[in-house]
């Protein structure tokens, strides 16, 4: 939900309406905080709602555990997704990256104690999670009210309790199209994990996702960086300059995505080695190796027009204020067309993971891709950038 700032605080960044970032921030901070404690039964009942999903007793009885014992995590993103679109916004980047780079610091320290010294185990992993975010936060926040950001911080304002529904809604959309997003793969993995002697599947699908998700970080920040300079370029009136931008950030991210798919196709019976040194884990990595790299390939292009992970900022999409018509797309794309075929592929035509995967793949990933792409190709910067103009100083008068 914290990505709607990107269109917001990008194009009142654009339009030189800088005031209205921190009071867009403080906006976010109000909606995200009591979403976060709407989202506490899910945390507090984890293991019943996990029982009743059918996993084992022992894992549901654990999970539950843990969960509780993240909710600081859990509220910390509130604050800290804000003030990370907040500063991107006003291309800031380096302020996050220097943060986040004390706060790995930090997280490395506190796991070894918690969980090599104070031997905490599972516990201790999920403790240890609060801090490193939690330092993220009060980094950031800091650099903000301590004169980072003269411009656009000008202190806490009562400003932020109005115009809150107009903000509810485009956040609601942004969420929106970003868990669709984001449950899809999970779902993947649910649906692998019901098939048969599916312990193997689920072991070699974890370490594909896991490669998948290192070399997400590069089109993920492609993705970042895309709607932040459109959000700019279409705040300032320029349709040309949003183009432009859109046009770098994907051939920039194809060709390092088609770089990436090039080194799975060659060590495709190697990488598992990486993770795992059993044989049958091994073969069946090497197996749905051809699907992880055609995988890679469209997530190059998908998430700079669209969304991406786990953590999630935005791109061209969000940039231009497009949520809810992505969030359409992913419905259509994803739901209505690449679960059933995957789950048609997986089961009744007995192809297991690979059939589930290659049809979630080319039935949704692909034709979401496609797409998203007609739609950026046919776009009309010149009037995008006219109504997002219009946009921000109706918000500036409101305000």
């Amino acid at each position: 939900m914290a990505s709607a700032l990107e269109t917001l605080c990008g194009q009142a960044f654009g339009a030189k309406k800088y005031y209205m970032l921190g009071v867009y921030m403080q906006r976010s901070w109000i909606v995200l905080f009591i979403c976060c404690i709407l989202l506490l039964p899910l945390y507090l009942f984890a293991t019943p709602l996990l029982k009743l999903l059918g996993q084992p007793d022992d894992v549901a009885e654990l999970s539950g555990v843990v969960s509780v014992w993240m909710l600081p995590l859990h509220f910390s993103f509130a604050f800290q997704f804000p003030l990370q679109r907040f500063l991107q916004s006003q291309l800031k980047a380096w302020v996050i990256a220097w943060v986040s780079l004390v706060a790995l610091a930090v997280h490395v320290f506190v796991s070894w104690l918690f969980i090599v010294v104070l031997d905490c185990g599972v516990i201790g992993a999920a403790v240890t999670q609060n801090f490193g975010w939690w330092v993220l936060v009060f980094g950031l926040f800091g650099y903000t009210v301590r004169g980072g950001c003269p411009l656009t911080w000008a202190g806490f304002s009562m400003e932020a309790f109005s115009g809150l529904w107009e903000f509810v809604k485009l956040s609601a959309a942004s969420g929106v199209m970003l868990c669709l997003e984001n449950w899809y793969y999970r779902i993947l993995i649910l649906l692998t994990g019901n098939l048969k002697n599916a312990e193997i599947a689920v072991d070699a699908l974890s370490i594909c996702m896991s490669i998948n998700g290192w070399e997400m970080m590069i089109p993920f920040a492609f993705f970042a960086g895309a709607g932040v300079r459109v959000a700019n370029e279409l705040g300032a009136g320029n349709g040309k300059g949003a183009k432009f931008a859109t046009a770098v950030a994907v051939m920039t991210s194809v060709a390092i995505g088609l770089f990436f798919w090039l080194l799975v196709l060659i060590f495709h019976d190697k990488f598992a080695f990486i993770f795992s040194t059993s044989p049958p884990v091994v073969e069946e990595v090497n197996k749905l190796s051809i699907l992880l790299a055609f995988t890679i390939l469209l997530n190059s292009v998908q998430p700079v027009l669209s969304v991406a992970s786990v953590d999630m900022a935005v791109g061209v999409a969000v940039g231009s204020g497009w949520q809810t018509t992505v969030a359409y797309i992913n419905l259509g794309s994803y739901y209505l067309l690449g679960v059933p075929l995957g789950f048609l592929m997986g089961w009744k035509f007995n192809q297991g993971v690979m059939g589930i995967w290659a049809g979630m793949i080319f039935g949704g990933t692909a034709v979401q891709t496609v797409i998203l792409a007609i739609i950026t190709l046919r776009c009309d910067w010149e009037k995008e950038a006219e109504k997002a103009n219009h946009h921000v100083l109706k918000w500036a008068r409101d305000d």
